[in-house]
């Protein structure tokens, strides 16, 4: 990933107290099909990384509890449909955050997203 991109996750990282970690373009994170569409605000959390996902979900607007609200792509097609959203994915397993388009940031930690359904087998 380029150093600019690797700099700017570090940064958000440091402002909201949070421990680097890194996320390679080639893992995979799941985005709304919605994403792009203008609506707002963008949210994401963050799973552990499982194979070759990341453990993001990224989405715009409402989310949705669909089976088809979600679809993988690489990270990399991220810095070409929307870069400004690459800076949080340094951010580690736990966290969420929300944006908008008029400079509205909010990032923020979520002990939920790191529990493992232990009733599945």
């Amino acid at each position: 990933m380029d150093n600019k991109y690797i700099e700017e996750q570090k940064e958000i990282c440091i402002k909201y107290n949070q421990a680097f970690f890194n996320t390679g373009l080639d893992l995979k994170i799941g985005m709304s099909n919605n994403f792009g569409s203008g609506e707002m605000p963008l949210n994401g959390l963050r799973h552990f990384p499982e194979g070759d996902t990341s453990g993001w979900y990224i989405w715009a607007g409402d989310y949705s509890e669909s089976d088809d609200f979600f679809k993988p792509i690489h990270i990399f097609h991220l810095l070409e449909i929307f870069p400004g959203i690459v800076k949080y994915l340094g951010l580690p397993p736990g966290n969420r955050f929300l944006m908008d388009d008029k400079g509205y940031e909010d990032v923020w930690f979520d002990d939920g997203l790191l529990v493992y359904d232990t009733q599945q087998s």
